[in-house]
């Protein structure tokens, strides 16, 4: 169940995207944003920090929005939140409406970090394994951690299975100081 600030603006992007036919458009650059977030720490910074007044949170979200060619409803929400003073929140509001979005399809929604990039087939065996497990068809969105160093982490609803040689490792290591 999603609920929260976060919970609320996603399904109320949800249903404007929905009833616009704009699901995957909005999907697709909300993902985008997401990347935008992920590689730029000035971005970060601006979403994070109440330092910042709404205003120039708008003005700056206004500007990154254009140059990076947002679409209309995504964009305008952004903008909202912006305006609210909401943006530290942008990242739940995220996965809220992916989350919302694969309900909807009767999808399960996973993320999955792996140490390497998956191939095609990988990620095809992948989403069949996790729809074995769940009896439900599996949205994966996949990001590299290179610091795994090998193995995967699955994070499906509330449960994470983590087969990563890091935490192994890890894991070792501790049991060895246990020992020692």
């Amino acid at each position: 169940m999603i609920s929260g600030v976060a919970g609320r603006y996603a399904r109320s992007l949800f249903e404007l995207a929905d009833e616009a036919g704009a699901l995957q458009t909005v999907e697709k650059d909300l993902a985008d944003f997401e990347e935008m977030l992920a590689v730029s720490e000035d971005l970060q910074r601006l979403i994070d920090s109440p330092v910042f007044s709404a205003d120039e949170q708008y003005k700056a979200i206004n500007a990154v929005l254009d140059r990076a060619g947002i679409g209309d409803l995504t964009g305008n929400f952004l903008r909202v939140v912006a305006k609210n003073r909401r943006l530290f929140a942008v990242p739940q509001m995220i996965r809220a409406f992916r989350q919302i979005a694969a309900e909807a399809r009767g999808e399960v929604a996973a993320d999955v970090t792996s140490a390497h990039a998956l191939t095609a087939a990988q990620e095809k065996e992948l989403k069949a394994a996790l729809k074995s497990a769940v009896g439900k068809d599996v949205a994966v969105r996949v990001t590299v951690d290179p610091s795994l160093l090998g193995g995967l982490i699955v994070k499906l609803g509330s449960r994470q299975i983590d087969t990563s040689l890091k935490t192994k490792l890890n894991s070792l290591k501790l049991a060895l100081k246990e020992v020692g």
